[in-house]
């Protein structure tokens, strides 16, 4: 008897993409712990700042799978997907999926949007005006849900196609192409 033995994986996400995943999720998650805090809060919100825009860079000149012109799709091919979803005959990609793909995009700019709003309150324009907190608060309270999103959608998937996205995140390694993958 011969056990067919583990699926071949191939590698999708260098070390610069899931070094930058995880760095954001922990600066994220420090400056909403941090609120109150200060010069921490606001450190952490530059981080955010600054591992996007080495994100938004690595997506023009990175490895294949990290650059958005790989992975995002047209409105139209969004849709589709999305139908897909719903119709349960939706591929499973390789890199990111459509959806997950426009989910990035949203993240990527929600963070930019909340650490902007969060620089201009510290500055002698902004400071105390009620408008800009509330402003930097609903932007973060916004990137908060599209995280919870996004975290439902990778588990979504990792379901949908049996495979851990999370571990895939984390090793980079991911189920190699089957016939009806989309690469």
């Amino acid at each position: 008897m011969t056990s067919a033995g583990p699926a071949p994986t191939i590698k999708v996400w260098d070390a610069f993409v899931r070094i930058a995943h995880w760095s954001l999720v922990i600066a994220v998650a420090g400056a909403w712990l941090t609120e109150d805090a200060g010069a921490i809060h606001e450190w952490l919100g530059y981080a955010t700042l600054a591992i996007v825009s080495a994100r938004i860079a690595w997506g023009a000149v990175g490895s294949r799978y990290a650059r958005f012109a790989q992975f995002v799709r047209s409105p139209k091919a969004t849709i589709e997907y999305g139908r897909q979803v719903l119709a349960h005959t939706a591929p499973r990609y390789v890199g990111h999926n459509p959806l997950g793909a426009y989910m990035i995009v949203a993240l990527i700019v929600m963070v930019i949007l909340t650490a902007v709003t969060g620089w201009l309150y510290t500055t002698d324009r902004f400071w105390g005006v009620e408008w800009m907190e509330d402003l930097h608060e609903g932007l973060a309270t916004t990137l908060l849900w599209l995280i919870g999103f996004h975290v439902g959608g990778a588990l979504f998937s990792s379901l949908y196609h049996r495979e851990n996205l999370v571990a895939a995140m984390i090793s980079g390694r991911k189920r190699a192409a089957e016939p009806r993958d989309v690469t």
